[in-house]
């Protein structure tokens, strides 16, 4: 890296747009919903704004299975609103990212609609078809929502590959016809003037020839072969053509959703001198509370701090000067920072996010915030799995308690209550009005009950509320250069209570230091003299004595 790029001090945030926000009174968030929203992004301070799927699609998987890549959801709004949007936000100085979803389509698009016709038509190679092996599936590989990852087609004999749902079939990357087809496709969306990709599962893309058996898979288990066809043997080649053909041609931001990967798979996907992708979604650190018992996500259990510790210093560590990294704690997928890495009780919810917040962005990287994060909404505990949408969450219910009869429904509604991907997709918590100002018909999801005193509003008139505290970690970004180029050291990785790190510049350090338990703990950290404290949650400065959840850095010159 020899020059900063903007994207390198940009802070992104997700939207999640069925949930943000409801301009019309049908209970589902719309793209005129985020135009109206778009000042208070303004206000928090982020650079750009990154879109959960808003193209046509069926909501198999709440969008992430496309029928058209160039057409708009209608109960999202119209290419026109798309446009408007763009306007706003550009005026306002915001860039706006898309999520790029090309490993696999929705089953009603029309590629795959002509596919399933015969085995001779000119779309059957966008799509992956097998025969039958001894009468089954032709390998063992099974779905990330559940059961095998092959669905067989009467029509013409042969299955499909779905590495998700069965409606939503992966692409056939190898044939180039698809591969040209999806790069004049990104092209259109950014003469529509869209300002970067964020690539769903990109790393999936290229599937091993011969199609081998997952030596990993156990039917008995809740899992997945996704890690097996990860990182296959042409996905590098396939991405530096998309970077010459699309991606090189135009000053935006790339990010890739990439399962499975290490950190030596990270320095190829987004290396400064691969001409592919600027930076990598990982999950390794989101992965350290999995079910100990063979249930994947499927688990209620609290990560280690060591263990965390150790995953993101070792990120932080390998990829300094090499790639760039995307720093995230939630997503649309995943379970709330607060519920998940802190502590969402009453008494310590603010202070643990204000910490965890903290921790996160004074790390090198892009940091990525998801909707509601910045105001401290918590994970949703519904009652019935009825009240559930996500179609992972049900097929995993369905799977583990009703089939195989692996846990108990109340072990299961525990589980759903830590790990389900509708934890992050509730509504946005505008204020404490009808459906906390969502929408003012019924809500397609539930919203959280605590909306009452976890809103927008109330956090806009506390001046000590966790919105402004990441409007300030955003400000400092901007204001210290440090923050993105300081090289990245862990102190005492063995501590079981404190995250404690620095970043070393030329002329000064940053010390982070991050209780992460509810109890009182005593450091001492000697680095010369410290000028000023950047920033913490306590109104005062007890030096050595860590309160609980307590987070402060300092600027340290040298």
């Amino acid at each position: 890296m020899t020059q900063t790029k903007w994207w390198q001090k940009a802070v992104v945030y997700q939207i999640y747009p069925r949930s943000f926000q409801d301009s019309n009174g049908d209970g589902i968030g719309d793209i005129p919903g985020i135009i109206q929203r778009l000042p208070y992004l303004k206000e928090l301070g982020v650079q750009v704004i990154w879109l959960s799927p808003i193209y046509q699609s069926p909501n198999d998987d709440n969008g992430y299975d496309i029928s058209d890549y160039q057409k708009i959801l209608p109960e999202f709004g119209t290419i026109a609103d798309v446009r408007e949007m763009l306007l706003v936000a550009h005026e306002l100085g915001l860039k706006v990212m898309m999520d790029l979803v090309v490993n696999h389509t929705s089953d009603e698009h029309f590629w795959f609609q002509k596919s399933r016709q015969s085995k001779n038509n000119v779309y059957r190679d966008y799509y992956i078809w097998r025969n039958p092996v001894n009468g089954h599936a032709p390998n063992n590989w099974l779905s990330d929502f559940g059961g095998s990852a092959w669905e067989y087609d009467a029509k013409t004999a042969q299955y499909y590959l779905h590495l998700f749902s069965k409606k939503q079939p992966d692409l056939n990357w190898d044939d180039p016809k698809l591969r040209q087809e999806i790069y004049t496709m990104m092209q259109w969306w950014l003469i529509q003037g869209i300002d970067g990709f964020r690539m769903d599962v990109i790393n999936l893309i290229s599937k091993q020839s011969g199609f081998p058996d997952d030596p990993k898979v156990d039917h008995d288990s809740h899992g997945s072969s996704m890690v097996f066809v990860a990182n296959g043997p042409n996905v590098h080649q396939y991405l530096q053509e998309m970077n010459k053909l699309v991606l090189s041609k135009h000053d935006i931001i790339t990010v890739g959703e990439t399962p499975g990967v290490t950190t030596d798979d990270a320095v190829k996907y987004a290396g400064f001198d691969r001409h592919e992708l600027q930076m990598v979604f990982q999950f390794e650190h989101t992965e350290l509370d999995n079910s100990h018992e063979g249930l994947g996500k499927w688990s209620n259990d609290r990560v280690n701090l060591v263990d965390l510790k150790r995953s993101l210093s070792k990120w932080q560590t390998h990829l300094y000067g090499h790639a760039w990294n995307s720093l995230y704690w939630n997503n649309h997928d995943r379970p709330r920072v607060v519920s998940r890495f802190g502590n969402d009780s009453e008494a310590y919810r603010v202070q643990s996010a204000k910490m965890l917040a903290a921790t996160l962005h004074f790390m090198q990287g892009t940091p990525y915030i998801y909707q509601g994060e910045e105001i401290g909404m918590t994970n949703i505990a519904l009652s019935s799995i009825d009240q559930y949408q996500d179609i992972d969450t049900l097929n995993a219910y369905d799977d583990l308690v009703v089939q195989k009869k692996r846990v108990t429904p109340e072990q299961m509604m525990a589980y759903i209550h830590h790990s389900s991907r509708d934890n992050a997709r509730t509504p946005m918590q505008w204020d404490n009005t009808k459906n906390a100002g969502f929408t003012t018909g019924s809500p397609w999801l539930p919203v959280n009950s605590n909306y009452q005193t976890i809103n927008v509003s109330d956090a806009f008139s506390d001046r000590e509320s966790i919105f402004y505290f990441y409007k300030k970690l955003i400000a400092l970004r901007q204001q210290l250069p440090i923050i993105t180029t300081g090289r990245y050291e862990v102190l005492d990785l063995e501590d079981e209570f404190v995250y404690a790190y620095r970043r070393i510049g030329k002329d000064s350090q940053l010390l982070v230091i991050s209780n992460f338990s509810d109890q009182p703990q005593i450091r001492h950290y000697n680095f010369g003299t410290i000028t000023s404290l950047l920033i913490g949650n306590y109104r005062d400065d007890a030096g050595d004595i860590l309160r609980a959840y307590e987070t402060k850095v300092y600027l340290i010159e040298m």
